[in-house]
């Protein structure tokens, strides 16, 4: 089983940009994505379930958005209207398991990670 996340860069406040997660190995149920920022935890961004409920981080609602792409095993994070803040490492992670609102946020609900991709935002 692997994740592998790709499409990290440097761009400007209000560039996008797409992150991909390819898995492979095998099929999940959930899909995320976490970021991590040096000296801080790692912190929930956005999840995809099975059956296409999607969940955000209120910092990222109405910017960011989930995709699947079950024929090519990929689901992607389209970063739209990037700020500063939105610096990171991104990481994908799946689960078995269809996450609710109260446990997709958590990365210990999580059995997989893909390794990170680095997303910076300049001025």
């Amino acid at each position: 089983v692997q994740l592998q996340a790709s499409g990290g860069g440097l761009v400007q406040a209000g560039d996008s940009l797409r992150l991909s997660c390819v898995v492979s190995g095998r099929t999940f149920n959930t899909v995320a994505w976490f970021r991590q920022t040096p000296g801080k935890e790692r912190e929930f961004v956005i999840s995809i379930r099975g059956g296409g409920q999607k969940f955000y981080a209120d910092s990222v609602k109405g910017r960011f958005t989930i995709s699947r792409d079950h024929a090519k095993n990929t689901v992607n994070l389209q970063m739209n209207s990037l700020k500063l803040e939105d610096t990171a490492i991104y990481f994908c992670a799946a689960s078995d398991l269809g996450l609710i609102a109260s446990q997709t946020r958590r990365p210990d609900a999580y059995d997989y990670w893909g390794q990170g991709t680095q997303v910076t935002v300049s001025s």
